[in-house]
């Protein structure tokens, strides 16, 4: 069955993806999907939730059960390559990773909620903010206006190229790795590139932590004793050939299966930083923590019990999914299910420049996420 308004989903993803915004500066997505969707008559809007989070309310006026829907607001920093007419028209930044399908198919399920209320119990839609830097669910849930929205049931939807198009893969327990990025930075003091010993280079620093992370570097089967650490960045010294370095720089993102496991993890190396670190000065931050996503055995069997009665096959996709997804913030207060939808075994991957959501992955997303809520509503 086709969407009535499956055409004008379309045209709103196409409208969102060519004006995206990265994290914790979706104002004007927040504000189109305000606007497009004030015509479902919700019985409450909450904007500004955890930054520029948008929430909308459908309730029953009657008891029963809160089931929370999430899709995402950001952007990537990333130049989008698909030339596709509908092409972002922001220089270096594209929705690379289908955050804009993803805002489409809840948007899909706000036109069935304003033509239909739930018989009992109420349904709350989130467009959340941040997800791309981890910042945005734990803004969302740390906002006090989220204790009169918490839910029962929080499901979320993540496409995935690779699967087959249109099949679904979710299980309980983990869904997504935890994450965490450390920004490293050494200063020393250069030397004449003669006479290193006069100075202090980060140099021997450097190699230690390769060499410590070495074993980590190259993804292994994914298993309770995960771990995977992911050099991004590094720079050292003046681009001279005269001048031993004194300051360096690096970005490294450390993954691991669970939210205890990363943080052992980190402590391991933060421990071993400031060990070789000797006379150097080191300052270390953290970015773009995600905790893991642990979906829940009653979630997730509501998930696959939806996808049965809508004929969906569950895929072979290995989970969880080495990626982050910071909706696992919301799994140690409600019964979440992260599940995946086919992209499609050819399509480009996340964050790839030629990505884009596929047009036709939004009414399946629709019926699914229709289906679980029902499932959800049922019992």
């Amino acid at each position: 069955m086709r969407l009535r308004s499956e055409t004008e989903l379309v045209s709103l993803r196409h409208r969102l993806h060519a004006a995206p915004e990265l994290s914790g500066t979706e104002e004007n997505t927040a504000r189109m999907l305000r606007d497009t969707l004030q015509a479902t008559a919700p019985d409450r809007i909450v904007e500004g939730l955890g930054g520029h989070g948008l929430a909308l309310v459908y309730d029953s006026g009657a008891p029963g059960p809160s089931v929370l829907f999430r899709a995402e607001l950001d952007a990537l920093p990333i130049a989008e390559e698909s030339h596709a007419p509908h092409a972002s028209t922001r220089p270096g930044i594209g929705h690379l990773c289908g955050h804009d399908g993803h805002m489409a198919i809840l948007s899909g399920l706000a036109h069935f909620l304003g033509l239909e209320r739930p018989k009992h119990g109420r349904v709350i839609l989130l467009f959340q903010p941040a997800e791309e830097t981890g910042a945005g669910a734990r803004a969302v849930l740390a906002d006090p206006r989220f204790e009169t929205l918490r839910p029962d049931w929080a499901f979320a939807l993540h496409n995935m190229p690779g699967l087959a198009f249109g099949q679904i893969a979710v299980a309980p327990g983990p869904a997504s790795c935890a994450s965490v990025g450390l920004h490293l930075r050494w200063q020393g003091r250069e030397a004449h590139a003669g006479s290193p010993e006069s100075g202090i280079s980060p140099a021997p620093a450097l190699a230690s932590l390769m060499a410590r992370l070495a074993p980590f570097t190259t993804p292994a089967p994914i298993t309770e004793k995960f771990r995977l650490a992911t050099l991004c960045h590094l720079s050292m010294g003046a681009r001279a050939f005269g001048i031993a370095p004194g300051q360096a720089e690096a970005f490294v993102t450390l993954r691991a299966v669970t939210d205890a496991q990363l943080t052992a993890f980190e402590s391991e190396v933060v421990q071993h930083l400031h060990t070789d670190a000797g006379a150097l000065h080191l300052e270390i931050t953290r970015h773009d923590h995600f905790n893991a996503t642990i979906n829940a055995s009653e979630a997730s069997v509501l998930v696959s019990r939806a996808a049965q009665t809508l004929g969906v096959t569950e895929g072979s996709f290995a989970l969880p999914m080495r990626a982050s997804e910071d909706f696992g913030a919301f799994s140690a207060g409600t019964r979440c299910a992260l599940f995946f939808l086919g992209a499609g075994e050819r399509h480009p991957s996340l964050h790839d420049p030629t990505y884009d959501f596929p047009d036709a992955l939004i009414a399946p997303g629709v019926a699914l996420f229709r289906q679980i809520l029902a499932e959800a509503m049922a019992g």
